[in-house]
């Protein structure tokens, strides 16, 4: 979820500062592009250096930068403007209360009051510190601002105390984001099943009957739909591609039969299912067990047709939305509004080989959209991340219709 996300992180001088180190290395293993800024006793607590070399950006502290001969200023309205998210953890009580006030002494209070993005704090202090009527008129005032508070919790204390106002550890603070960032999404708490790339039929054990499908389609219907909040289930079959995403789980399968079987297995409990996989219509009867020698002039297989997982899905449809693809050399509309209807579709993907940069092995597509109601949307060709939008997209605005 935080897979190239710009995200800066403000350490203010609290002892809660070294956690900072562990925040930065789970950010960045998440995917996360992390600039860190730091107050000057921030840098007591911890290293500057430590947090540069984690994070492979300079750690700033102050506005102005001396390189030599050359003094430069730390611009805090591009790093405003540059974050997608901005975290202040820890949060001490006089940063609180100059961010609730507008003072701007040092650089981070600059940024934040450059930032355009939403603002997560992380308060951290002694426990009469935080209990405090002036702290807490501090962080309604935040909160009144719409900034985003991941609240302190109870434990041991720095002063020896036990009680409440210990900074969330990281791996909780990420969580807590993750989240925040999951509310409001279009497609949270839905479950997408997608079949992605081509089957390969064993003739022998060194060869197969497939298609030239890369699975690049599925693969960015995937990625589109958990940047949606969605709960993915990916079955794939062959590729080289990769995916990581914390609500994508990925299941491979080779045969046409294995795909049918994982898809059965899933598509009662999802609520969106898009079939994109490049199914193999046919595959050998007989499979030699050992490598078929190379004697005659000719070879002669005898094929026998798979199950159509599609077709075997629409009969068994119930509460589920369901988008099949249809790839066509000819009477390319007609085709596709047949298979539609054929299969009990609530919608079909239309490409055409005809089109230039649509179809397999291309990082573009040309895509008409089709419902089972007669509607049909043409798009322009695109790249194939922008044509997996754009089928979400349709499949929306039909779910909330």
């Amino acid at each position: 979820m935080l897979s190239g996300k710009n995200i800066l992180l403000g350490i203010t001088g609290g002892i809660a500062a070294y956690k900072t180190t562990f925040l930065v290395r789970i950010l960045i293993k998440a995917g996360a592009n992390v600039k860190v800024v730091l107050t000057e006793s921030a840098s007591s607590f911890v290293s500057p250096l430590t947090l540069a070399t984690l994070s492979k950006n300079p750690a700033l502290t102050a506005f102005v930068k001396q390189e030599g001969e050359v003094t430069d200023w730390n611009n805090h309205v591009d790093l405003g403007l540059w974050a997608d998210i901005m975290i202040i953890a820890p949060a001490t009580a006089n940063t609180m209360s100059k961010m609730a006030s507008g003072a701007t002494d040092n650089l981070l209070l600059a940024v934040y009051l450059s930032a355009k993005c939403p603002v997560f704090f992380a308060p951290a202090m002694d426990l009469d510190m935080f209990k405090h009527p002036a702290n807490k008129k501090s962080i309604d005032t935040l909160l009144s601002y719409g900034n985003i508070m991941i609240p302190a919790t109870s434990g041991e204390l720095a002063s020896g105390l036990h009680g409440e106002g210990r900074m969330a550890e990281p791996e909780d603070i990420v969580a807590f984001i993750k989240k925040y960032l999951l509310e409001g999404l279009s497609l949270k708490d839905k479950k997408v099943l997608i079949t992605a790339g081509p089957t390969h039929e064993a003739i022998d054990p060194v060869r197969f009957i497939g298609n030239h499908s890369t699975g690049q389609m599925g693969y960015e219907l995937a990625m589109a739909a958990a940047k949606l909040g969605a709960q993915v289930l990916l079955v794939s079959g062959p590729t080289n591609l990769s995916i990581s995403h914390d609500l994508i789980t990925r299941i491979n399968v080779i045969s046409a039969d294995e795909m049918y079987e994982v898809a059965h297995e899933h598509f009662e409990n999802c609520d969106i299912a898009i079939a994109a996989a490049a199914v193999a219509d046919y595959r050998p009867k007989m499979v030699a067990d050992q490598k078929i020698k190379k004697k005659e002039k000719n070879l002669t297989l005898e094929l026998v047709k798979n199950k159509d997982i599609l077709l075997s899905l629409g009969e068994r449809k119930t509460k589920q939305f369901l988008v099949g693809f249809a790839l066509e050399t000819e009477n390319e509309l007609e085709n596709a509004k047949g298979k539609l209807e054929r299969k009990h579709l609530d919608a079909i993907v239309l490409n055409s080989l005809n089109d230039k940069g649509a179809g397999f092995a291309s990082n573009t597509n040309k895509i008409t959209f089709l419902d089972k109601n007669s509607q049909i949307k043409a798009f322009q060709l695109k790249t194939k991340a922008d044509v997996a939008k754009d089928i979400l997209n349709e499949i929306i605005i039909r779910l909330n219709a």
